[in-house]
């Protein structure tokens, strides 16, 4: 069945473009998944669950709001299920993305964007009009930014870190959107490492984790612009931050020195895992995530400029 292929992505060491007296870091390429993004997993697991316990029956629907990767993964699902799903999301998200979840079969409810970025108040405005499409009879919403099903579909991608890398780990850095993904493989690492130095990444334009306003960007999939409920203060040793310009400046680097063809949020996390890398100096090793294609961003600024 085609949902077996979610999982077992590789784990491939950076050759280029880590200075010299770095420490090597390690790159998970989520991309390898049937849609392209690491969202496979989190959408399998929210799925399977609601069937599991009964909140999503036989004939029944799926409901939810997205800045994109997860309504493509969510799509990609339940067309493999046979559920229809209604997903809320926004002219932020790229082209590609709303095209990509349209192919497979999602009815999509698109909120403004006016200046094509991602805010706080886009956000909440998705959320509540997926929860007046949600009130349908029969609908389940998936509801990501309070979905603890999501964390063990995490969990198990830390257990392959760490058996890729040999248990030999210094740090994990890891952009904050929903936050199921640094959840669920951070509390696994330690338990794989107590030592691993935990790094979580948000937009330097709404850098609410480190106490600053929200505001707006376009690194998708990331800052929402309000603590989602899934962040812990002890899930993360250090919150650094990126501007949307390094975070996209940094994945251009990757596909043209690296052949690694990722978006932004990727971008975001390799660009704080080169410091991380530069502060550990040599010997150590940084794991980071290439969280989904560059093929998903191929109509906006980050690879149709120079």
């Amino acid at each position: 069945m085609v949902l077996e292929l979610i999982g077992r992505t590789r784990l491939i060491l950076l050759q280029h473009l880590v200075p010299e007296g770095s420490a090597r870091i390690l790159l998970k390429l989520e991309y390898e998944k049937p849609t392209g993004s690491m969202k496979d997993r989190m959408a399998l697991a929210m799925v399977e669950a609601a069937e599991a316990d009964g909140r999503l029956l036989p004939g029944g629907s799926v409901v939810e709001y997205t800045g994109g990767s997860t309504g493509v993964s969510l799509a990609f699902v339940c067309a493999a299920k046979r559920f229809p799903l209604q997903i809320v999301t926004s002219e932020a998200a790229s082209k590609e993305k709303r095209d990509h979840m349209s192919a497979l079969g999602a009815q999509l409810t698109l909120v403004p964007s006016p200046t094509g970025e991602t805010t706080k108040e886009m956000i909440l405005e998705m959320i509540e009009t997926a929860r007046a499409l949600a009130s349908a009879p029969g609908s389940y919403w998936t509801d990501q930014l309070n979905n603890h099903d999501q964390v063990s579909s995490y969990a198990r991608m830390a257990d392959e870190i760490s058996e890729q890398a040999n248990g030999r780990f210094s740090a994990f850095v890891q952009s904050v959107g929903t936050c199921g993904s640094l959840r669920g493989v951070s509390t696994r690492l330690r338990e794989h490492d107590e030592a691993v130095h935990i790094v979580a990444v948000e937009p330097e334009e709404s850098a609410v984790l480190s106490g600053e306003s929200s505001g707006s960007h376009k690194i998708e999939g990331t800052g929402a612009g309000f603590v989602v409920p899934l962040w812990d203060e002890s899930l993360a040793d250090k919150i650094q931050t990126v501007s949307t310009r390094e975070a996209m400046a940094t994945a251009r680097q990757l596909a043209r020195q690296e052949g690694v063809f990722a978006g932004t949020s990727t971008g975001a996390n390799v660009a704080v895992a080169l410091r991380i890398a530069e502060r550990l100096g040599p010997d150590q090793t940084v794991v980071t995530v290439a969280v989904d294609s560059g093929m998903k961003y191929l109509s906006t600024e980050l690879y149709s400029g120079p």
